[in-house]
Formats: structure tokens, sequence, C-alpha cells
């Protein structure tokens, strides 16, 4: 399978020393879910951006650890292969140790949840009112198969 991960981050934000290892692991998770000729987003930012975002986009007005934006467009490139943009996932890397901290695991832990949860919303998955709690059994489908997902990537190394 073939999927494009573009990875960036705010301009005013240092690049983060693992931020290589984001597009093979989301193209691993895109190959378990059998996702294939699809092009992603990564952008990672500060607080006050992903609070602007969260405003403007769903009235509120506080930051969050991560926002996910669908695009579904499609397009050719210059090979002539037919593509999907799926989509824009925006985390922010203020929050990411706080929730890691909150739910009392690693970072590395903490930006896998982020970057599947992100992803399995670029496909239209939606937990409705049902969060991630600490020690809590998921209910709905998106968050069973994000905590699939993060059983079988375990061992995965992200965050140093």
């Amino acid at each position: 399978m073939a999927n494009r991960i573009l990875v960036d981050t705010e301009e005013n934000i240092e690049e983060p020393a693992w931020i290589s290892r984001i597009e093979p692991f989301l193209l691993e998770v895109m190959d378990e879910l059998s996702y294939d000729k699809e092009e992603v987003s990564v952008y990672f930012c500060s607080d006050a951006f992903i609070q602007n975002l969260n405003k403007e986009y769903r009235n509120i007005d506080g930051p969050t650890d991560v926002l996910s934006f669908e695009n579904g467009e499609e397009y050719t490139d210059y090979q002539g292969d037919a593509w999907r943009s799926v989509g824009d996932i925006v985390i922010s890397l203020e929050t990411l140790p706080k929730n890691a901290q909150y739910f009392e695991v690693s970072c590395n832990e903490e930006l896998k949840r982020l970057l599947i949860h992100g992803l399995l919303h670029l496909h239209g998955l939606d937990h409705g009112d049902e969060h991630v709690e600490k020690d809590a059994e998921p209910v709905c489908e998106m968050l069973k198969i994000q905590k699939r997902l993060m059983q079988r990537f375990e061992s995965t190394k992200i965050y140093d």
C-alpha cells in the first residue's frame, strides 16, 4: 500500500528531534487499517495556535490536544496516480505532556494516541460524548479501534 504523510511545525516552534519518526509510524498504522493512496498532513503547534483553531471551528475558546480537519479531495499526481487528501491532524506540543501526565503514560504513548485518534477522525469515525478515560474500557467503535491500534503499536518508539 502507498500513502503519503506530510509533517510540519508551527514557524516559531523548534522542530522536535523525534519528528522524523512520525511519517513511518503513521504509514504503518495506515497499512494496518488497509488505507491506500491517501495523503495526511500532521502539524505540530503551540496551545495558542490550536486554541485559535478551536475557537474558529468549534466555538470553544481554549486549547485542546488534537484537532482533525477532514478534506476528502481527490487529485492526480504528476505520474497520473489518483490520491485522496484525507485531511490535517493538528497537535499541540504543549498539551501533549500535560495529557501524558494526566493519563499517567509516557509522552511516547500519548503522542501515538493523538496521532491515531486524529487519523480515525479523518476517516469519519467519531466518539460522540465518550472520551478516553484513565482505566475505562471504551464503548464506541472508534475508541475500541484506537485501543486495538495502541496495543498493536505498544512497542513502537517515536517520542524521546
